[in-house]
């Protein structure tokens, strides 16, 4: 079985997909491992679209089971055919921004607020991110997301809500069961 999470920054794909994959001991792969190049300053160089996709798909057709997170909206049309189930993960805009404030202060201190170029990384992002709920933001947003949703060819479980992620994994597992 091949199943896709996505949502929004900070909506939990990412804890949801590793905690998935931990409970029914499937490989996990996040796709912003293959989006960024490994840098100095993480998540700021791209890696080529052609390359990014190519290395994602070896790793997604060696495995029999194997759990996608992240959003692969703008990476091509092929992945729409590739997947058993896909899980959309929809949180309250305040929750999802007070996660991102707290991921971003545990992943670089207090760099977000004292070095200049960290200080515009962080405010680029937040205002990113802030603009998906309200489809503001150009190219990955709500609408964008459930225009892409319509197009998959499996089913699309939709998770809303600040739920946990025990309770998320049994949404899933309920899911798989009637497939």
């Amino acid at each position: 079985m091949k199943i896709h999470i996505m949502g929004a920054s900070c909506a939990g794909s990412t804890t949801l997909g590793k905690a998935l994959a931990q409970h029914l001991d499937w490989p996990y792969f996040d796709t912003d491992d293959y989006f960024w190049l490994p840098s100095a300053v993480p998540y700021t160089q791209k890696r080529d679209p052609v390359e990014r996709k190519a290395m994602l798909l070896a790793d997604f057709e060696a495995a029999d089971n194997v759990i996608v997170g992240g959003s692969l909206v703008s990476w091509d049309d092929s992945w729409l055919t590739k997947f058993d189930l896909v899980v959309f993960l929809l949180i309250p805009h305040e929750i999802r921004m007070q996660r991102l404030d707290a991921r971003e202060v545990e992943r670089y201190g207090d760099h977000i607020f004292t070095d200049p170029v960290r200080v515009q990384l962080y405010k680029d992002f937040r205002d990113w991110a802030k603009g998906y709920d309200d489809n503001t933001t150009n190219g990955r947003n709500l609408n964008v997301h459930l225009q892409w949703l319509e197009r998959f060819q499996c089913p699309v479980l939709k998770i809303e809500g600040d739920t946990t992620v025990g309770e998320r994994i049994n949404s899933v597992l309920e899911a798989m069961e009637s497939l």
